[in-house]
């Protein structure tokens, strides 16, 4: 089967110095496919891979073989199939077309059976779902394990007044969800992600959290959209709720609003409470730096958030029980992040968010 695999591209490649091997073989897997020889397709995604599993099925002919650094490709064939495996770290794609839908499934299922290497969950981990859209693949949804604390460990981390807030959020079950709305606003360093993260893990036993790494994309792309409002299922029961984080949405939910933007806004309040959201149990969180007053009051309206919860910085007697000192602290307060760096040295509580280093990274 081998010898027509080059025969069977449509066109002519150019192959310059600017092509890699693994460019050549995407181009040879195609062939059978883009021919029709073999019109049938199916693929699979891989988080983690056993070491030394080779992603093929019995009887498999490697054709082409790529390594380059952590990353590698192979191109094989069988009676009827053309399979390309790509690994890079610990994760995998498998491709395979075939002449018939059926063989092309058997043979993927064949090469990744027992090939998933399942990690110990540790108790302070989370399960958290990111979706992005792929050049090659379009909208995609992989998952990773997040260290999350508890809410008691988090919470001397904000003050009195939003604490105080948090406390019934956290605690919030299927049965109290009224708005599907969440929102956390407030100024850079205060802690929003991380109260999200806690978030994810006070609620993990029913609701899956999925979050958007391209916010921006998501409202302007009806197809993506459509994607993510009919979500991915993570396997672990029946009936889950989903959270959808969406962070840093200043220019989507802001009074004033251009055009294009109050498109997504509007896209954004039919997930919540309008058509799209009829029938999925979707819940959406919003992070912003905005004040309170400049958000679009369709966004704040009576009924529409769960929550609405502005996060500020800790007073100066939190922020001074906090550090245990005062050195560094202003009259104001200081923020988580500022927070953070005095506490590695970095310098007073004024230091520019830039220099607060990975670890205030956490705290935004």
């Amino acid at each position: 089967m081998s010898a027509n695999l080059e025969s069977a591209l449509p066109i002519r490649l150019t192959v310059d110095d600017s092509d890699s091997p693994s460019d050549v073989m995407d181009s040879l897997f195609l062939g059978r496919f883009t021919t029709g020889e073999q019109p049938y397709a199916h693929s699979s995604s891989l988080e983690r891979v056993k070491p030394g599993r080779t992603l093929l099925p019995p009887g498999a002919t490697v054709l082409r073989t790529a390594r380059e650094d952590s990353r590698s490709a192979t191109l094989a064939e069988g009676e009827g199939w053309t399979l390309l495996a790509r690994r890079w770290s610990r994760g995998a794609d498998v491709n395979v077309t075939a002449t018939s839908a059926e063989l092309a499934e058997r043979v993927v299922k064949e090469a990744t059976d027992g090939v998933q290497d399942e990690p110990e969950p540790q108790p302070e981990d989370v399960s958290m779902g990111f979706w992005y859209v792929s050049p090659q693949r379009g909208p995609h949804r992989t998952t990773r394990r997040i260290s999350a604390g508890t809410w008691d460990e988090v919470r001397p981390n904000y003050s009195a007044q939003v604490a105080g807030a948090m406390d019934g959020l956290m605690k919030i079950t299927p049965d109290d969800v009224s708005g599907r709305l969440l929102l956390l606003h407030g100024p850079p360093g205060t802690g929003k992600t991380s109260a999200l993260r806690t978030l994810a893990r006070a609620w993990r036993d029913w609701c899956q959290v999925d979050c958007v790494l391209d916010p921006e994309r998501l409202f302007n792309d009806v197809g993506y959209l459509m994607d993510i409002a009919i979500g991915e299922d993570d396997g672990s029961g029946k009936g889950r709720w989903r959270l959808l984080l969406l962070e840093d949405c200043d220019e989507l939910i802001r009074g004033e609003a251009k055009h294009t933007a109050g498109q997504a806004l509007s896209r954004l309040l039919n997930l919540t409470d309008g058509l799209l959201g009829q029938g999925r149990n979707v819940l959406v969180a919003v992070t912003t730096n905005e004040d309170l007053e400049r958000l679009h009051p369709a966004v704040v309206r009576p009924g529409r958030c769960l929550a609405r919860i502005e996060v500020g910085p800790l007073s100066r007697p939190e922020a001074v029980s906090w550090l245990g000192t005062d050195e560094g602290v202003g009259r104001e307060g200081a923020t988580l992040a500022e927070l953070f760096a005095l506490r590695r040295g970095s310098g007073p509580a004024s230091v520019p968010k830039q220099e607060a280093g990975a670890e205030a990274g956490l705290y935004l």
